[in-house]
């Protein structure tokens, strides 16, 4: 429900950004300058002659369940989209793919360590559900086009955390960029993603996008951090996903401890949640929203407040304190609509 717009920017290069939240170190034609992957750590570095699982291909008309990877769709000659990797398993399945660097464009830290242990590099530039500004679509590309100068035969994998908008608006203009594909051909690849039409943000910066001369790519340093350096607004927005997420495991238990999640307890599950949303009144991008953005903060913290004192106090329904969080998710759905873009 938060737009880290204001968040990202502050970052050493500016970029479009958003809620949720939700992830560099890459190689160049040598090797980039920060942190290349320990061979001591690497288990098995992929290669041409060691690819065990075929990707989607390009005219796939769907997208591609694997072990751990979700929504994996093809845009373009070595260029994957898809969900951020589930644990180990999503790792193992891109090191059969023959992946060696990932690019992370969510707002949460990478699990750069352990795809170290697969032999992968990660890149984190994060976008927003707005878009990537033209300053990150040349260097989303520039992080494609040194990875797959290093090896072709190595598809480059971007993820956010579901796979259906940031990662498809991202790499449909890193294929524009590039001279992968044309604009149309682009969105119609986001659309085989899942890419949502309000999320109209995401859409509009592929339809601005366009391929890239080799001076402005070249201006483009090489060096990319493993962890986009951000302060505290989409660290407060990752933990509010992530609340919301196990508020959703808590609802489909019965508004109890899931079974699957002994660690989730329900009352602090929604306490977490409130708490961060009061969090963000007092950051000073926040404070420069509009009012009515303040206004859906303040009245989905109180929403979460209702549900904790509910939970507590054992006096609401399953059927009940579904409603209520009903309305928190109709508060974020119309914070998104209002104040995304």
């Amino acid at each position: 429900m938060i737009d880290a717009d204001c968040e990202v920017a502050r970052g050493p290069t500016p970029a479009c950004a958003v809620v949720a939240i939700f992830s560099i170190t890459l190689l160049s034609t040598s090797c980039l300058q920060s942190g290349k992957a320990d061979p001591a750590r690497s288990r098995s570095v992929a290669t041409s002659e060691s690819v065990k699982l075929k990707p989607p291909s390009l005219d796939a008309d769907k997208p591609a369940d694997f072990p751990g990877l979700h929504n994996v769709v093809a845009f373009g000659p070595g260029l994957l989209s898809g969900s951020a990797p589930d644990e180990d398993e999503g790792f193992e399945t891109l090191q059969a793919m023959g992946v060696k660097t990932i690019i992370s464009v969510d707002g949460a830290t990478p699990a750069s360590d352990k795809a170290a242990d697969h032999g992968i590099q990660y890149v984190h530039l994060p976008i927003g559900y707005d878009g990537a500004d033209s300053q990150r679509a040349l260097e989303l590309s520039k992080a494609v086009k040194i990875a797959l100068e290093k090896d072709p035969s190595s598809p480059v994998y971007i993820h956010c955390h579901h796979g259906k908008h940031r990662s498809a608006s991202a790499s449909a203009v890193v294929a524009v960029t590039l001279g992968f594909l044309t604009r149309n051909e682009a969105l119609a690849r986001m659309k085989t993603s899942g890419t949502a039409a309000d999320y109209r943000g995401l859409f509009r910066c592929v339809s601005a996008a366009r391929l890239a001369r080799q001076e402005e790519l070249a201006a483009i340093s090489n060096d990319f951090p493993t962890v986009w350096k951000t302060s505290g607004l989409i660290k407060t927005m990752v933990a509010i996903d992530n609340r919301y997420e196990h508020l959703k495991a808590i609802e489909r238990a019965g508004w109890i401890t899931p079974d699957d999640h002994p660690d989730l307890v329900p009352s602090a599950e929604a306490g977490s949640l409130a708490d961060h949303l009061r969090n963000l009144y007092g950051d000073d991008c926040v404070k420069a929203k509009p009012d009515g953005y303040r206004a859906l903060l303040v009245k989905t913290s109180k929403q979460a407040e209702s549900i904790e004192g509910a939970l507590i106090e054992g006096r609401d329904s399953p059927a009940e304190l579904s409603k209520q969080f009903r309305e928190i998710t109709a508060s974020c759905k119309e914070c998104h609509a209002r104040y995304r873009d």
